[in-house]
């Protein structure tokens, strides 16, 4: 194996293995940077020592012995250790063991609870909603300061302010590493979800810069849900955020053209999605069904994708199914995004006059003022009504509102279409 390939290897390793790592740190020591340092330390030992043996059997068994010496030297050296003698408790001072033991052995118990405990800890409430993002990303999400920037297209050095600032805070707030319980429980978990589904909703629709889709940051939110499902499998809206995602990642390969152009729902080709991904989303979604009384948002979200991924064609869509679905998640989360969705559905369903009706109720709402999807919206429905100089500057106008280059050239390319008179074929997605 080469050096490249070796360093290859070792970055997929570090994706997989860095959330277990520094949550197993995190318990060990309560303090989430301190946690990151050590298994920085790590990582900087396997990139010295594995080009040249190789990399181990179980490399994140390694990640996590090295990890434990460097820890166990720090509290060996630290003012932590006086803390740690007392946690350990008499009983260890009475068998006389070196509390060093115990510290080493703290890290190998309970994997599960302390990947749950760590995103928890990552998506606690005292942060800002762009600081949970940017430290899940981090620490679970194995991304760099550099590729987390990137993907939201911020400065590098704004991201590393957060993630040092939420690091402090969480040190200075004295949050526990533990996962809450009761009704606690049910709030923070609320927290874990809404990051979740902001990390993924970016990937799938990004909100600026030269792509229109973003798949890493899918798959990141995507694997991260797995791991919540699975050491909450009893949630149903935990199961609903995870089905949601299955079945909307199943189509990314199609959303995009050979020159990275926008392909929209109705105008994908079917084949190309991915039937593995979908089936582990209609079995999520069944889970999710079977636990709740009544759908939660995410659940009733994935059952609107379900309807998208069972239909073997764009005219096999069972819009009015949608429209039901969509009038539930309004009356459960209001929002004049839900409305502006429930609109197409209705103009799917029931003809553009009804989805312009809804629309129309929404062009006052502060919430959408500078939001490029009202507009262009709103312009298929006129264009389909066939007021195509309406629609024309309705577009133009979404076009200029969006800072996505592919959705902005998609836009005044339907603008350009109302000017010859011709309607766009379909509806912009939102």
């Amino acid at each position: 194996m080469t050096t490249s390939d070796t360093h290859s290897a070792i970055d997929a390793v570090w994706r997989i293995e860095s959330g277990k790592l520094i949550a197993g740190l995190t318990r060990m020591t309560g303090d989430v940077g301190l946690a990151e340092d050590l298994a920085q330390d790590a990582l900087v030992a396997a990139l010295e020592r594995w080009p040249e043996t190789g990399v181990p059997d179980n490399p994140g068994a390694w990640l996590m012995t090295t990890a434990k010496r460097r820890a166990i030297d720090v509290f060996r050296r630290g003012k932590l250790v006086d803390r740690k003698h007392q946690e350990l408790g008499p009983e260890l001072l009475a068998r006389q063991e070196n509390p060093e033991g115990g510290l080493a052995a703290a890290i190998d118990d309970h994997v599960g609870d302390d990947l749950l405990g760590l995103i928890f800890t990552t998506c606690h409430p005292v942060l800002s909603t762009e600081a949970r993002v940017a430290l899940t990303l981090r620490l679970l999400g194995g991304l760099t300061t550099d590729e987390i920037a990137r993907a939201f297209l911020v400065p590098e050095p704004t991201i590393a302010q957060r993630i040092v600032r939420a690091k402090r805070t969480l040190r200075e707030a004295r949050v526990p590493f533990e996962v809450p319980r009761g009704v606690e429980l049910t709030a923070r978990l609320s927290s874990v979800l809404e990051v979740l589904y902001l990390i993924f909703n970016e990937g799938y629709s990004a909100t600026a810069g030269d792509d229109w889709v973003r798949p890493g940051l899918c798959e990141d939110a995507l694997r991260l849900g797995r791991i919540v499902a699975e050491l909450a499998p009893q949630d149903p809206e935990v199961q609903g955020l995870v089905a949601l995602m299955e079945i909307q990642a199943s189509r990314l390969k199609a959303r995009v053209g050979p020159a990275g152009e926008p392909i929209l729902l109705l105008d994908q080709d079917r084949a190309r999605w991915d039937q593995l991904l979908i089936r582990r989303g209609l079995t999520a979604l069944d889970r999710a069904e079977q636990l709740a009384g009544a759908l939660g948002p995410y659940a009733l979200q994935a059952a609107i994708a379900a309807c998208h991924a069972r239909a073997r064609t764009g005219e096999d869509t069972d819009w009015t199914r949608i429209t039901a679905l969509y009038d539930a998640l309004a009356q459960l989360t209001p929002s004049p995004i839900v409305e502006l969705n429930r609109a197409v559905a209705y103009a799917m369903a029931f003809g553009p006059a009804a989805g312009l009706e809804i629309v129309d109720a929404l062009t006052s709402e502060p919430a959408l003022a500078s939001y490029h999807l009202l507009p262009s919206v709103r312009g298929d429905f006129l264009a389909k009504l066939g007021r195509f100089g309406e629609a024309r500057a309705e577009f133009e106008r979404a076009a200029s509102l969006t800072r996505n280059a592919p959705e902005r050239t998609l836009l005044l390319e339907r603008a350009a279409a109302c000017r010859r008179g011709a309607a766009p074929n379909h509806p912009t997605e939102s």
